[in-house]
Parts: structure tokens; C-alpha cells; sequence
């Protein structure tokens, strides 16, 4: 064999060894629960009651008063691909440069300090803090999971900041479909709401090329199927109703469509919002949601009256501090 055809030889098999071990590593950080890292100082605020946070089109996180929300905005130090407060913690997750897309869930208190960093695959999707502070979730967009149709999949994580432990992809997390356990490859979650007990959650599962709203018990460790076609469901402030979108149509521009879920009836309702929203809204009271729409955060009624008002212009990740 010639020098250059061992060194081509060589070349291939650390190129194999090199793929081997990211995929190993990326099959880690998705199977096993990772401890959360204490970390150094974030840029300087302080979250307040009484503010709507948000993210720029800078990709800052910034506030403006809830009372005058065409104020100009404060802050703007922090940078966030995703940001989700409550209780006075927040999640920022913030896309990291490289050959393999990952993403570090930074847990923040209330100076907006950081206090732990969990680091993940993927890019950022969503991100949700419970009422109380105690509960953060995520979703990444990830590549390469053989199931994957259409070339990527999603895995969610929670995080319980007040022991630490993390579960970077909750997709083994036992589940009942329709009244039946039930085991599939294929299955994926996403944009986890929860309650404000800190223990029942609500998340999207997909399966078999169906979409489920999911109810989950973080005790227990177990799930259930509640019905089908509700994605990015998002917990009303009491606890008695969802916002969730609905696929309405094939046609990518007007895919979607806003519904409120009574959880007691299981009564769904249109929301007022007619144009295809693709987010996961927040609640800004009890009687309003607030979502992107194309560059502007956007609010309406959540029992399907009244119509549309923009809040924020040049913004997305609403939440109301409170």
C-alpha cells in the first residue's frame, strides 16, 4: 500500500470514528437525564410585576409595561432564541454555532442571573417556565432519528429547578393512546404546558402521522391521550382551559387555526384570530392570549369574541409578569 493510499485509509477511518462517537454522544444526551450546571452571570434586569417580556427582533429579551405596551421597550441585554418566565425564574434557550446544531436551556432568577445551563441537540422551538418558577420545559428541532419522514423530529425536556434534575426527551415516558398502552418508534413531544400544581402537564405527541393533546403526571411518570389534532397547547392561569392550534387545512398559509379547549366538557371553541398562527400562545390575563404573528406579538379574546389587536411590534416569546 502507498503512502498516500494509507494515508487516505486513515483519513476515512477517523471520519467514521468522528461520526460514531457524535451520534453516540447525541443518542446520550437523548436517553439519559443530564444534572443541570451552575453557570456565571447573565447581563444585567430584574423582572418586575407588571411587565410583558418578549423577545426582539434582535433576538434580546426586552419589557414593556403591561399597562402601556406601546412603550419603548427596556432591557434588551440578554440574548434568547426562546424565553418563557414564571415565579421569577426564567428558560432562555440559545442556539450554539458549529457542524452539529445544539442548544444550552439557561435557567435564570429573578436579576435574570444565570443559575444553571442544561446543554442539548438540536435548535430551539419552545420553551415554557410553570406559574410557580419550578418547572421549565423545552422543545428542540433534531436530525437523523431513523423514523423521521420528513428529515427531522422533536424532543422535549423538563427540567425541575428545585432538585436539578433534568430529562433532556421525556419520549419514554409510559403512554396511553386511547385507553390502551401503547409503544411506537415513532413517537414525539412537544410544547409542554403545565399546571399550577407543578406536577400535571399537557404536551403535544405525534404518532403514525396523528397529533395528540397529551395529559401528563410528572410523579407517576405516565401520560394519556385526551384527543386528536391539538398541538402547542398552553394551560389557562386557572387551570379549567387550553389554547391549542388546530390543523384546519393542507394549504401551508392557512394551516392553522386557534381553539380554546374546555377541559371539563372537552368543548372546543374557535378563536377570533383567523390568520394560519404557528406558536404556542401565552396567556396575557385569564380572558386573553397573546401569540407571533409574522414580526408582531398579537393578542385576542379567548372565547372567541372580539378580534385580533397588535401588542408588540417587532417581537415574539410573549409572557406576562405578574
Amino acid at each position: 500500500m502507498t503512502p498516500l493510499r494509507r494515508l487516505l485509509v486513515l483519513l476515512a477511518a477517523l471520519a467514521v470514528l468522528g461520526g460514531a462517537a457524535a451520534g453516540y454522544a447525541a443518542w446520550a444526551a437523548r436517553r439519559d437525564p443530564v444534572p443541570a450546571q451552575a453557570g456565571q452571570a447573565g447581563p444585567g434586569g430584574v423582572l418586575r410585576p407588571g411587565q410583558l417580556m418578549f423577545r426582539t427582533a434582535a433576538g434580546r429579551v426586552a419589557g414593556v409595561p403591561l399597562a402601556d405596551t406601546s412603550a419603548a421597550p427596556a432591557g434588551g441585554g440578554l440574548a434568547c432564541d426562546r424565553f418563557s418566565t414564571g415565579g421569577g425564574t426564567s428558560i432562555c434557550l440559545v442556539a450554539r454555532p458549529g457542524p452539529v446544531a445544539t442548544t444550552h436551556a439557561v435557567i435564570l432568577d429573578r436579576s435574570m442571573r444565570e443559575t444553571r445551563r442544561v446543554k442539548l441537540a438540536g435548535i430551539p422551538n419552545r420553551a415554557r417556565m410553570s406559574q410557580s418558577g419550578r418547572m421549565a420545559s423545552w422543545t428542540v428541532f433534531v436530525t437523523g432519528d431513523s423514523y423521521s419522514e420528513g428529515g427531522f423530529s422533536t424532543w422535549s425536556g423538563i427540567l425541575d429547578t428545585r432538585t436539578g434534575y433534568a430529562v433532556t426527551n421525556i419520549e419514554d415516558i409510559p403512554l396511553t393512546l386511547n385507553g390502551r398502552r401503547y409503544h411506537a418508534a415513532d413517537v414525539n413531544y412537544w410544547g409542554v404546558t403545565f399546571a399550577a400544581d407543578d406536577n400535571r402537564f399537557y404536551a403535544t405527541v405525534a404518532t403514525k402521522g396523528k397529533t395528540y393533546l397529551v395529559e401528563g403526571d410528572y410523579g407517576r411518570w405516565q401520560a394519556r391521550t385526551l384527543r386528536e389534532n391539538a398541538e402547542c397547547p398552553s394551560l389557562s392561569p386557572d387551570g379549567t382551559r387550553l389554547v391549542f392550534k388546530k390543523r384546519v387545512s393542507a394549504d401551508p398559509g392557512r394551516m392553522w387555526r386557534l381553539h380554546l379547549l374546555d377541559l371539563a366538557t372537552m368543548r372546543e371553541t374557535p378563536l377570533a384570530e383567523t390568520a394560519s398562527v404557528d406558536d404556542q400562545v401565552a396567556w396575557l390575563d385569564g380572558r386573553t392570549v397573546m401569540y407571533a404573528k409574522g414580526p408582531d406579538v398579537w393578542s385576542v379574546p379567548a372565547d372567541g369574541s372580539g378580534a385580533p389587536a397588535r401588542l408588540v411590534r417587532g417581537a415574539s416569546s410573549p409572557v406576562a409578569v405578574r
